[in-house]
């Protein structure tokens, strides 16, 4: 009879995640899912309060190292001057006798946003923004990791992307525009980094229980009328399951991702969606 398989209680120890809009919401969830399988943490984001009382949550109820950047994702220099201090940080770590799994090995672009408006009353500038936070952040985060993920000869990165990357939805094309576009740079990523150790995925929930969805139930509620109950509903009724997704359930899927066991599942878009895709 051979020996039961061991169970690490921290398979991600040593590793350094970034998460990107990691303050709430799905962001929050993935940050204390890593966070409790043992990797250290920076949240990126734009609001210093918000990101900080995230962090002092996780560092109490997990014990991770949690550090947090404030960044302003539509902005190529704050992005390149983040990812310039944690690299600083890092060679700093090394100087003191750190070891090479102080570097940024896990990646999770999840800072987005959505915007509701017929395509014919959205302006460029609203395309443009839409666009820059939901795939240009992403392609940036992507691009200043791989270069140290290559050398070290492996590592993860997933985008939070949406079933809108997957299908289209009324009234919401530059959202559905920019999560497409980033399904597509996640295949094509998957396919140049395939030989580095270096696996690239995305997760597509359906609507999802955040901050981010009540803008959407806010927005139903002004146009129809409908009782905020009425318009979570009808946001449900998407799902065949009848049912909002939790960010917990995003953030499993994300923490699954990220294991060591997973070095063959590269270039997939995970639906999380209780049916609504297949």
């Amino acid at each position: 009879m051979s020996a039961p398989e061991t169970v690490t209680p921290h398979p991600l120890a040593g590793q350094h995640a970034v998460v990107t809009g990691g303050g709430r919401g799905i962001g929050a969830a993935i940050a204390r899912e890593l966070a409790s399988l043992g990797a250290r943490l920076t949240l990126m984001g734009r609001t210093q309060a918000t990101l900080d009382s995230t962090a002092a949550s996780l560092r109490e109820d997990t014990g991770a190292r949690v550090d947090v950047a404030v960044v302003d994702l539509t902005r190529p220099e704050s992005i390149e001057a983040a990812f310039s201090k944690i690299t600083a940080e890092i060679a700093g770590t090394e100087a003191k006798g750190g070891s090479q799994s102080d570097g940024v090995s896990i990646l999770v672009n999840n800072a987005g946003r959505a915007a509701s408006a017929p395509l014919m009353r959205e302006t460029l500038e609203q395309w443009e923004a839409m666009m820059a936070l939901n795939a240009t952040a992403a392609f940036l985060c992507c691009r200043a990791v791989l270069p140290a993920m290559t050398k070290a000869g492996g590592g993860r990165i997933v985008n939070v992307a949406s079933t809108a990357g997957l299908k289209g939805y009324a009234y919401v094309g530059a959202y559905c525009a920019s999560k497409h576009a980033l399904i597509g740079m996640t295949r094509a990523l998957a396919l140049e980094t395939a030989r580095a150790g270096i696996t690239v995925n995305a997760v597509c929930p359906g609507y999802t229980e955040t901050d981010m969805l009540k803008e959407s139930v806010d927005n139903i509620i002004s146009k129809t009328g409908r009782t905020p109950e009425e318009a979570k509903a009808a946001l449900a009724s998407h799902n065949p399951q009848g049912r909002l997704i939790q960010p917990e359930e995003v953030a499993r899927m994300v923490g699954w991702l990220c294991l060591t066991g997973q070095g063959s599942v590269t270039g997939q878009s995970l639906v999380i969606a209780g049916g609504e895709v297949m």
